[in-house]
């Protein structure tokens, strides 16, 4: 049943963001360490990081920009949180970004439970991050929502039911959302760990055949 559960779910199409953002509205974004066009721009300021995004997505005639499966970036290594000089650095991302603007409603992958929440206030963490649970074919697996508002983390509760394309937070500025330019965070996990309100939303290359297995490609589901 487990195979069941996973097959489906890979197979199934699903929104995140404001229904009205359809895939037509969507360009591909790439953050990764080997697009020189990001050496125009100064990655880690997060006003001139939206501008630039804003710009693309003028040029191209989108509302949202999306990608970032399994990219090495360079983004992180402005924060601590991410690098250390004893340890492998983490800069391998685990989940797809959708960048638009600060407030957009975000929305429940699937039918579900609210499974945990925090405010994950480390430099360049998720900010406000919502984790729900779901189960489909008997196969219990969790979607998580990072750099949120905090008025998203309002009202809510551990176990709140939650039904598919239900509005369960907004996109958070800077200020609060990690500082990046306003965007969402989505991941798929199979296995938390025991963890709560929060998951590794970036990883070692070392430890990337693990979290691949562990955290299926979001693009495979996402419109």
């Amino acid at each position: 049943m487990r195979n069941t559960g996973k097959t489906y779910l890979l197979r199934e199409r699903i929104q995140v963001i404001d229904p009205k953002i359809t895939h037509k509205d969507f360009m591909h974004l790439d953050l990764s360490k080997h697009n020189p066009e990001l050496e125009k721009v100064d990655i880690t300021s997060p006003s001139q990081m939206e501008l630039h995004i804003q710009s693309l997505l003028k040029e191209s005639n989108k509302k949202a920009a999306i990608g970032g499966y399994l990219e090495e970036r360079n983004l992180y290594k402005r924060s601590e949180y991410f690098t250390n000089s004893d340890q492998e650095d983490r800069t391998i991302h685990l989940g797809v970004d959708i960048w638009t603007g600060a407030g957009t409603s975000v929305l429940a992958a699937y039918d579900g439970r609210i499974h945990s929440f925090n405010y994950n206030q480390n430099f360049g963490d998720y900010g406000p991050t919502i984790i729900l649970e779901h189960e489909i074919n008997q196969q219990i697996f969790f979607s998580l929502y990072g750099h949120l508002n905090l008025e998203s983390l309002n009202n809510i509760e551990v176990g709140q039911p939650v039904i598919q394309q239900q509005e369960i937070g907004w996109l958070g500025t800077s200020d609060v959302n990690g500082n990046y330019a306003p965007h969402l965070h989505f991941q798929l996990i199979w296995d938390l760990q025991g963890m709560e309100g929060d998951y590794p939303g970036v990883c070692t290359k070392s430890e990337m055949e693990f979290y691949k297995m562990n955290c299926p490609d979001p693009m495979k589901i996402l419109i």
